[in-house]
């Protein structure tokens, strides 16, 4: 499905497409889109038991936002203990904490994705030999 939907869409080879699975974090682990970054969002209301679950999801991913951190003082989560359990799974994961009332951490996912897109759209070398 996603491979046809890029087709239609004529997306140029420097854009950023973003793709959202619905549903569980088992699915999203096991296929390769093509994608430069995998991204596992994980809910502070979810429970921080989450990557010990479903370990292929938090071991493929590149980076992990950790959202609803607004909440945190109605639930109990432990934050420490849901990034320990994540890089316990993948010890290079990089973990971003948001909020999309306070604002918190967004700054920083803009500006990890900013940073990817320059990367991806760097020439390579066999790039630039042919120029």
């Amino acid at each position: 499905m996603v491979g046809e939907a890029f087709r239609r869409l004529h997306i140029a080879d420097d854009s950023l497409l973003l793709i959202e699975n619905v549903g569980n974090l088992v699915c999203p682990a096991a296929f390769d889109l093509g994608e430069a970054h995998k991204v596992v969002i994980l809910s502070v209301t979810e429970g921080e038991d989450k990557p010990l679950k479903y370990p292929d999801m938090f071991a493929a991913a590149d980076l992990m936002l950790l959202s609803k951190t607004d909440l945190l003082p109605h639930l109990r989560f432990d934050v420490a203990r849901a990034i320990d359990f994540a890089r316990r799974v993948n010890p290079r994961l990089t973990v971003m904490q948001l909020s999309s009332t306070t604002g918190e951490g967004f700054d920083a996912w803009l500006d990890w994705i900013h940073i990817g897109l320059a990367r991806a759209r760097r020439p390579t070398v066999s790039q630039e030999s042919q120029a």
